[in-house]
């Protein structure tokens, strides 16, 4: 008999990579979730589907009793009573991974280390707040019910990615540059591009969830991200190479930028302080990371066949427009 895994989530982007990623290493799988997005396994038996609510704790239950699961990858525990709840209920598995977030972390250091970079507080109010400005904060104590629960004789773990990117990624930041990239042949860039915000491959997020549930240490924090960590800048010029096409960088500065009512923050994916995590603790286990120009060509494949194009986050050609003529003017 197979290995059994239970995702909870497993269908839009990070989970379903997991789900493919568990798949190919010989684990029946069951998704457990409600159901409100399109399955992209519903025609393949090696799959199945439990349906359920993750925060109704007699639906967990149900799924557990349903699958009997040797390994749980938690994809959408997004408050620390998740976490609470499901540690309890599946203290008996191989392994419980929840999937944190760099956000987690607490204070600006380069890099960001695991046991070292102290993590977010969280009040009992952010606790349950669904805002954005609270996710790091649930995210970190999240980490700290991890803690508590291997403390307790719970084979759980934590894996903390940074900004992830690939295919089918619904958020549609990476979206974004890849549309610039592929219609235009001058790209605005807030700054010098020399920002650095650690981004992590998406198939190497699924890698290491399914490594760290095999192999490891409960009560510990895995950071994942890229293994060679690139500015914005090189981030351009990976997708430039993908695409087979050449673009001029453009740099802006905040008093150009300002001449069409912009700002560096109204670029997705910038960040004025880097953000870098150390990946070696996850490395000790086997991981490895996917080659950069790898990584990247699979993203812009499944891009070019989608109908995403990160129109939410665009600052307006019109404006970039006007910045580039600013700076054709200097």
């Amino acid at each position: 008999m197979p290995d059994t895994a239970l995702v909870v989530g497993g269908t839009r982007f990070v989970g379903r990579h997991t789900v493919e990623e568990l798949l190919d290493h010989d684990y029946h799988v069951t998704i457990f979730n409600r159901g409100n997005h399109d399955n992209p396994f519903a025609d393949r038996g090696a799959v199945d589907h439990v349906e359920g609510d993750r925060r109704d704790e007699t639906d967990l239950k149900a799924a557990k009793l349903s699958v009997q699961p040797d390994i749980v990858i938690d994809c959408v525990a997004y408050y620390p009573a998740d976490v609470d709840i499901a540690t309890d209920l599946f203290s008996d598995v191989d392994g419980y991974v929840y999937i944190s977030s760099g956000d987690a972390y607490g204070e600006e250091e380069i890099p960001k280390r695991e046991g070292e970079t102290p993590m977010r507080p969280c009040t009992a109010e952010q606790a349950v707040d669904d805002s954005g400005e609270t996710y790091g904060n649930r995210k970190a104590e999240g980490d700290r019910e991890i803690v508590e629960a291997a403390n307790e004789g719970v084979n759980a773990m934590s894996v903390r990615p940074c900004i992830v990117y690939g295919p089918h990624d619904y958020t549609e930041r990476m979206d974004y540059w890849l549309d610039r990239v592929a219609n235009y042949d001058r790209v605005v860039v807030p700054g010098d591009g020399q920002n650095l915000w650690h981004r992590a491959y998406v198939e190497d997020v699924a890698s290491a969830l399914r490594i760290v549930a095999e192999e490891g240490e409960p009560g510990a924090f895995y950071n994942v991200g890229d293994w060679t960590a690139v500015t914005l800048e090189e981030m351009l010029e990976l997708i430039a190479d993908a695409m087979d096409t050449e673009i001029e960088v453009v740099h802006a500065g905040e008093r150009e930028l300002a001449a069409a009512g912009l700002s560096p923050d109204d670029f997705v994916l910038y960040r004025d302080y880097p953000h870098l995590l150390a990946t070696g603790k996850l490395a000790d286990l086997g991981w490895e990371s996917t080659p950069l120009d790898e990584a990247m060509a699979r993203t812009v494949e499944e891009h070019r066949e989608s109908e995403r194009d990160g129109s939410e986050y665009d600052p307006g050609r019109g404006n970039e427009e006007t910045v580039l003529g600013v700076l054709d003017t200097l």
